[in-house]
């Protein structure tokens, strides 16, 4: 049988301290049949010229974006040039682990169509590379210690956050039905997640393949300030959810999402979102408890992030 070919679209903005590391961990895979695309997104740090040192490679392919277009944008340029029968979405301060796409294709070639994602645990690192924790918890043998959701995940999605996106694997036709990512988002994946949800199953693999690197002041380290594009981001995700659910079970999902965001935009001081998010909770039937006096306290604007802070604080 012949190995498929697999693509990763390496993504870099302003990455050059982790740079070359991440993109040797692709290089040195134990997967030969591999296309690379690098795609620079406008970067300030001298990426760019990191980068450079990579063109002579016969698999890579470099993308130099002169503008910023942020995630998902430029995940897409990538996305038109790839041929691959499988897909990875790489942030290049990321690093595979040396036999990650090899057990993964091992794995998908096995599944039937209807598996469109396959994910795993991953350990999350600091700047410096040193251990910080596992995605999900694991025994004295690296496995996990509780049951992680797969097949039909979609009401899953909705509900809550547990899939590590790094660790994923796609197919490219899933992408291709989607048109990709949606650009007009701040971040790609609880939007990538209920569409393709909506149709393919998912696939949970019990290796650790991926180190996740957590830097201060990241997108994916820090909660919601104030203006926050991905908080406004999550609402146009929900709108299209509402459009797609097709039970109970699955509106519950949504409640659940929807009241959690509106918790984290009132504490956050995003106003605005807030009273977007009071908006479809009603839609859905589900200003009950204690939210209409949360609405109430949005409505005075009242600042309340120090409340948030101090929860933070005191539970972790």
């Amino acid at each position: 049988m012949s190995s498929p070919l697999v693509t990763v679209i390496c993504l870099c903005y302003n990455h050059g301290r982790f740079l070359a590391t991440s993109i040797q961990s692709v290089i040195n895979q134990t997967y030969s049949n591999l296309e690379i695309i690098i795609v620079d997104d406008a970067s300030t740090d001298g990426s760019q010229e990191l980068i450079d040192q990579f063109k002579n490679e016969d698999r890579v392919k470099l993308v130099m974006l002169p503008d910023n277009l942020g995630n998902c944008a430029a995940f897409n340029r990538g996305l038109a040039l790839a041929h691959g029968k499988y897909i990875i979405d790489l942030a290049t301060d990321d690093v595979l682990m040396p036999d990650r796409i090899e057990k993964q294709v091992t794995l998908f070639e096995t599944l039937e169509k209807e598996v469109g994602v396959i994910f795993s645990n991953t350990e999350y690192i600091d700047a410096e590379g040193r251990h910080l924790r596992w995605h999900y918890p694991v025994d004295e043998h690296k496995k996990v210690k509780q049951a992680v959701p797969q097949g039909n995940i979609f009401a899953q999605l909705l509900a809550r956050y547990f899939i590590s996106p790094p660790s994923m694997m796609m197919r490219k036709v899933v992408l291709d039905e989607l048109c990709g990512y949606d650009r007009n988002l701040a971040y790609e994946d609880f939007d990538f997640w209920i569409r393709s949800s909506r149709h393919y199953q998912y696939i949970y693999q019990d290796l650790i393949l991926t180190k996740v690197r957590k830097v201060e002041n990241s997108l994916s380290s820090r909660g919601y300030v104030p203006g926050d594009l991905q908080l406004h981001s999550t609402y146009l995700v929900c709108k299209k959810a509402k459009k797609l659910i097709s039970n109970g079970e699955e509106k519950d999902a949504l409640l659940e999402r929807v009241r959690y965001e509106v918790r984290q935009a009132v504490f956050s001081e995003n106003f605005v979102e807030a009273t977007r998010f009071f908006s479809l909770l009603r839609e859905l039937d589900g200003m009950r408890g204690g939210y209409a006096f949360l609405e109430w306290l949005n409505n005075k604007r009242l600042k309340l992030s120090w409340l948030r802070k101090l929860y933070l604080w005191i539970r972790y």
